[in-house]
């Protein structure tokens, strides 16, 4: 099954400190969205009073988009920002559940996703304070972005299911 998803702008805040001749902390701002396409494969393991639990992968892709990045001096009255940027990655998946049938075609599932959509990175940093260091800085990288994710879903199922075979039955003979 393959599946399209967009993640919508998530708000990135962080703050740290550093030590230049007293202490000093950076304010940093952005948004995080992202599209994620995945082949997945689901393998069911069996049914039991019309409850079946199952495990599934999938694989794909990752379109990162890093927004609105801001950092804020606020003791040197300094910062900076950096233009959009974003960054296709390799992305995975594994997920688990239980799917309940309601109807011979019909199904509701509840299950759990682990997502791995890779890094990401700003555009090149602007420096709105130069005095303070180089008008240009390196981009800054989020690392190991990775998503837990509690689905409901449904299924159709489009081809009937087999009747159960029938069987002659036994003759005893004695």
């Amino acid at each position: 099954m393959a599946t399209l998803e967009y993640r919508g702008a998530a708000t990135f805040h962080a703050l740290d400190t550093y030590w230049f001749n007293g202490t000093f902390t950076n304010n940093y701002t952005a948004t995080k969205s992202e599209l994620v396409g995945l082949i997945n494969g689901y393998l069911d393991l069996g049914t039991w009073a019309c409850v079946t639990p199952f495990i599934g992968a999938g694989v794909g892709f990752a379109n990162i988009r890093i927004d609105h990045f801001r950092d804020l001096n606020v003791e040197t009255g300094g910062g900076g920002w950096s233009q959009p940027s974003t960054q296709t990655n390799f992305a995975w998946a594994l997920q688990a559940g239980l799917a309940y049938k309601v109807t011979p075609n019909f199904a509701v599932e509840l299950s759990y996703r682990y997502l791995n959509v890779g890094n990401a990175s700003t555009g090149i940093l602007i420096n709105d304070n130069p005095g303070q260091g180089s008008p240009n800085e390196p981009p800054i990288t989020f690392n190991k972005i990775q998503s837990h994710d509690i689905m409901l879903g449904v299924r159709w199922m489009l081809q009937p299911e087999a009747p159960a075979p029938l069987y002659p039955p036994l003759i005893r003979k004695g």
